[in-house]
């Protein structure tokens, strides 16, 4: 590979989980619950892969939402499990993210995606949202059995693509996953979309760049030339 590589994170990076939170809503009449059973799930899928264990992203999720249930003395039912399930199948894209992308693309960047859930049997949002062509490869966690922020994560990627990781960015919504890719020696942009923000402390590694949007990330990365 000659041409920069930009890693994208796909989970609330590029698609909008917020539209989840109808159904948690209904599910235990409280808000917030949806951001607690995304922060549980990630928790969890981390706890796993120190552990050397794994289970599919899709099926920690339900778990972590029966086990949320048990919490809250909610019963969860199957079908509240699969309505949840058909939802995350059909994430709308943040309405920024095909405008930054083609820009991007456009500037010479390879674009490859790596998310924890794993690929489903047809089409994914961004291929029903018509971005699906743009990225050269569509990688998942799932060959290294670890999840986000495991090195062998990005180590996945970067055998694959044969970029030096100087020339490699994550963009990511996830303050642990730019952490991660900069200890793993690639740069990282934090999306933070008005809910994330970088964990600023001596001996954390900060964003290379950051912006609310992913047109501000893309235009940091792009003034940025290919470094």
């Amino acid at each position: 590979m000659t041409a920069p590589l930009i890693v994208f994170d796909v989970n609330e990076t590029l698609l909008d989980i917020d539209v989840l939170e109808p159904l948690f809503t209904r599910i235990f009449s409280s808000k917030g619950r949806m951001r607690e059973w995304f922060a549980q799930l990630i928790l969890y899928s981390e706890t796993l892969s120190l552990n050397g264990d794994y289970v599919p992203f899709g099926k920690l999720g339900a778990g972590v939402l029966r086990m949320l249930g048990e919490i809250y003395h909610v019963p969860i039912t199957d079908a509240q499990v699969k309505e949840l399930s058909g939802l995350i199948a059909n994430l709308p894209v943040h309405h920024d993210v095909s405008a930054a992308l083609h820009r991007l693309k456009a500037a010479g960047f390879t674009l490859v995606t790596l998310t924890n859930t794993p690929a489903g049997p047809g089409p994914d949002p961004l291929d029903k949202a018509g971005l699906g062509a743009l990225f050269d490869r569509r990688f998942t966690v799932e060959p290294a059995r670890r999840f986000k922020p495991s090195p062998a994560t990005y180590q996945l990627v970067a055998d694959t693509m044969k970029a030096a990781r100087t020339d490699t960015w994550l963009v990511a919504a996830h303050t642990w996953d730019t952490i991660g890719a900069q200890s793993f020696g690639w740069n990282a942009a934090l999306v933070t979309r008005g809910i994330n923000a970088p964990l600023v402390l001596d001996g954390v590694p900060q964003p290379t760049v950051a912006g609310a949007s992913l047109t501000e990330v893309a235009d940091a990365i792009l003034s940025r030339g290919h470094r």
